[in-house]
């Protein structure tokens, strides 16, 4: 058989075209759209979220549900900056919404945009800075040979919101978690004291969907900022490290039974305030985070600060991403499977 026609086929005009750059963080996949997107509009990164979440949700279905996705899959809407000193924004998406920030979608998005050259760089050390519905993100890319090598990202001001509280959860029994922020908020759960093997993803799904439901009811996720970045977006098991260099492990359960491959850069940013809360962690003090796959970031705390009057830390978290493939997805009008579905 000659394939080569295959090569130059197109598909009738009546088809959508949406083309993306596929990548993966530590293991979590990251779909960055680069063609095919409608304009978003909204001065604001929030406000734009707002109308993605009511306008265009038929667009994250397309992109993140089956056939083009799966249960797990992660990806972005790349748009115009809001502030005048970003290079640009990013909307996150995910099985059920579109989130407020993501560690290892900014440490894709670095790879992305600086190994295709979409903004320039001709240095071994490149700057962005992103604006997300959480904050501005300043990142700092290690680059080789005009690739990038790793990225590290300032995170948003991250605090703790309640220690110690005891839950009912039914399936889990009582458990005792923490709450912390880092560009979404979390519940944290020692997977010792409820039974769960953090190598067993049907356990930790089925307990991290019981517990966020239970947490998310006692209301102690409020931002003093903003309304809108005031939920319970996933519950982090934490446990001990395979690697005696590394401080532990942690495996978040997020959105909807979502399980992050990587160690979840807003869930380390929110974990090194517990860590200043409970053990003390000093400013500059780096410790490794381990992953589900194995994958690791690490993070530090680069300096003390305050949101409303509650004390927080400027974290700095660092990871590696890769770069898998570049598609070009279509949309037939009479497929009637083409919108999406999920069977996990």
């Amino acid at each position: 058989m000659d394939l080569r026609p295959a090569q130059t086929w197109n598909p009738p005009d009546d088809w959508a075209r949406i083309t993306v750059i596929d990548a993966h963080t530590g293991g979590e996949p990251f779909r960055t759209v680069i063609a095919g997107a409608p304009s978003i509009p909204g001065a604001a990164v929030l406000d734009r979220r707002r109308f993605a979440m009511t306008e265009l949700d038929w667009l994250r279905r397309i992109l993140m549900w089956e056939p083009r996705g799966h249960a797990d899959m992660y990806g972005g809407l790349v748009g115009p900056p809001e502030r005048s000193d970003s290079d640009f924004s990013v909307l996150f998406m995910h099985n059920s919404g579109f989130s407020t920030m993501c560690g290892h979608g900014i440490i894709a998005l670095a790879k992305v945009v600086l190994d295709l050259g979409l903004v320039e760089c001709d240095s071994d050390t490149a700057r962005l800075d992103i604006d997300t519905p959480a904050g501005q993100i300043h990142t700092c890319s290690s680059r080789e040979e005009g690739l990038v090598t790793s990225t590290s990202f300032t995170n948003v001001a991250s605090f703790v919101t309640a220690l110690d509280v005891t839950v009912d959860v039914g399936v889990a029994g009582k458990v005792v978690f923490d709450v912390a922020y880092g560009g979404a908020f979390y519940a944290y759960v020692d997977a010792g004291t409820v039974g769960i093997d953090l190598d067993n993803p049907a356990a930790l799904i089925t307990a991290g969907r019981a517990i966020k439901s239970a947490v998310s009811r006692l209301e102690l996720t409020n931002h003093p900022e903003s309304e809108d970045l005031s939920f319970l977006y996933g519950v982090i098991f934490t446990g001990p490290a395979e690697s005696k260099e590394n401080h532990s492990r942690q495996v978040c359960v997020f959105a909807d039974g979502e399980i992050d491959r990587s160690p979840t850069g807003t869930g380390v940013s929110a974990r090194l305030a517990l860590l200043r809360e409970r053990e003390g962690l000093a400013v500059g003090e780096t410790v490794v985070i381990e992953s589900i796959v194995g994958s690791t970031f690490s993070g530090k705390i680069d300096a003390l600060t305050k949101i409303g009057d509650r004390p927080a830390i400027i974290p700095e978290i660092t990871g590696s991403a890769h770069i898998v493939g570049r598609s070009e997805f279509w949309i037939d009008p009479s497929d009637t499977l083409g919108e999406g579905f999920l069977l996990r």
